[in-house]
């Protein structure tokens, strides 16, 4: 009795049962990977006159270095930086308080290099340069291809200008 129950229970499920093959979506895996990967690694040069004391960009390069995005964006965004990419979705800004710490930051991380004094510690020194910085802040991957840290100027997250506002405000002295 149990046998040809369970084989009327099967037979009986297997004439409702239906192909849902033509409405399951399976994408293209291999076409989503290629978006996603990173362009291969670049060497930027620093354009000129990027690096300057102008207290605009190194106020715009502070914005972007300790905050994450446009909604959550503390206060007014400084003269010559928006909240909104010109297709009106929120600007994501760096963040890069979230891994380093530098001079009045608030929460500043311990994943990166303590960026604090950064100026005396190595521009001073001769140790390293403004050319350095902006490659560091551009794609990183030049001297470290496992870094964690954003490549900025190759997944376009920012531009030229920006990457020049962020690299002045981590050479500024505060």
């Amino acid at each position: 009795m149990k046998k040809s129950l369970t084989l009327s229970l099967l037979l009986g499920a297997s004439l409702f049962a239906a192909d849902l093959s033509s409405v399951i979506e399976i994408p293209d895996a291999s076409k989503i990977i290629q978006k996603d990967l990173l362009a291969p690694v670049g060497i930027y040069k620093m354009p000129d006159g990027c690096v300057t004391n102008d207290p605009k960009a190194i106020a715009r390069g502070s914005y972007i270095f300790h905050n994450l995005n446009g909604g959550n964006a503390k206060g007014d965004a400084p003269e010559g930086l928006s909240k909104k990419l010109p297709d009106g979705k929120e600007k994501q800004y760096g963040n890069c308080v979230a891994c380093h710490n530098i001079e009045k930051a608030v929460g500043g991380g311990n994943v990166g290099p303590d960026l604090t004094k950064y100026h005396e510690m190595f521009i001073k020194s001769g140790v390293r340069d403004a050319q350095y910085v902006y490659q560091k802040i551009a794609d990183p991957r030049v001297d470290n291809p496992n870094t964690n840290m954003t490549v900025n100027l190759a997944t376009k997250l920012f531009n030229e200008k920006e990457i020049c506002d962020i690299t002045s405000y981590v050479l500024s002295i505060k």
